[in-house]
């Protein structure tokens, strides 16, 4: 199949109009393996806590610790039970064009609705090669461009954006950079979704985000799509910056993975080189759901603090 030929199941407008996506774990088993059933919970929690749509196998899900294989399964497997609910976006970047091009027509094959692409990372190329490796994987569906220097080690200047927004298929940006970046976006009509939780409430309601790429919302889906959906809430989003900023104490997905453990919906299982926060942080993640409440958060069990020997660490998977 000719990366041309791939049929899109939405259009990049019925992304843009997303407030918000959340950047879903991927669960594991003892062995290592992918925990379907813990993965399916989430997304249903997912669903009636208002989100709009998943990133399958972003940075959050661990997709870079994934086989190529996995990788589209998990996406297939989300379309095929959870697509009419909630839209699907897959992380199908590369830093090899050619890998980026390939599982890209494998994510449209199985029905994703959108891709998310990263620029090339430590292989970094100039500006035109930017724009060169996007105009490969533009064609084949609605694109979400991802721009995060803190991992890549290259930002994507605006004259990237500005150059392939003309493509039919460009939904938007997920910008890291801050508030003055995304409002040189929307300034121009580009759609922007927060990349940073800490920071999305004022992108939203004051630099003209449409919504975040979050994180937090894994955790408490409602609130999250409180902030993005009800106008300014100063005090919700001070709230809740507790919470975020915790979660980032340490590299993502380590918070995330730890906190999700912490309260129970998935087994205290992680795919090295993540471990889980240290006791003391978990002690903190504790107070942390007891101030905004046990009730918002994911999950019916209480929230436990955790031995050390709780956690399995997998290297081999």
């Amino acid at each position: 199949m000719k990366s041309t030929e791939v049929k899109n199941r939405t259009s990049a407008d019925g992304i843009k109009c997303l407030r918000l996506i959340t950047a879903v774990k991927t669960p594991y088993l003892p062995d290592g393996r992918f925990d379907l059933e813990a993965y399916d919970s989430l997304i249903n929690t997912q669903i009636d806590g208002g989100a709009e749509g998943v990133i399958v196998g972003g940075t959050t899900g661990e997709g870079h610790l994934m086989s190529w294989d996995e990788h589209i399964m998990l996406i297939g497997h989300t379309v095929n039970c959870f697509g009419t609910n909630i839209k699907v976006i897959g992380n199908t970047g590369s830093n090899s064009t050619r890998e980026a091009v390939h599982a890209t027509e494998q994510g449209f094959a199985v029905g994703m609705h959108a891709a998310l692409h990263v620029n090339p990372y430590y292989g970094k190329t100039s500006t035109e090669g930017l724009i060169s490796h996007f105009e490969a994987v533009l064609p084949m569906g609605p694109t979400i461009i991802y721009n995060v220097p803190s991992r890549t080690g290259q930002d994507i200047p605006p004259p990237v954006i500005e150059a392939i927004s003309r493509y039919s298929n460009m939904a938007g940006v997920k910008e890291c950079v801050g508030h003055e970046r995304v409002k040189c976006y929307t300034d121009k009509g580009i759609t922007i979704w927060s990349g940073n939780d800490d920071e999305c409430h004022d992108s939203r309601w004051k630099y003209g985000a449409t919504g975040v790429i979050s994180v937090a919302s894994n955790l408490v889906p409602g609130l999250m799509h409180n902030l993005m959906y009800e106008g300014e809430n100063v005090m919700l989003n001070e709230k809740l910056l507790p919470l975020m900023q915790w979660l980032f104490c340490q590299p993502n997905p380590i918070g995330l993975n730890t906190a999700l453990a912490q309260l129970g919906v998935v087994r205290p299982v992680f795919r090295l080189p993540y471990v889980p926060l240290p006791v003391e942080k978990r002690v903190e993640f504790v107070r942390i759901v007891e101030a905004i409440g046990r009730e918002n958060f994911v999950g019916e069990k209480e929230v436990r603090v955790l031995d050390d020997d709780d956690f399995v660490l997998i290297s081999r998977y």
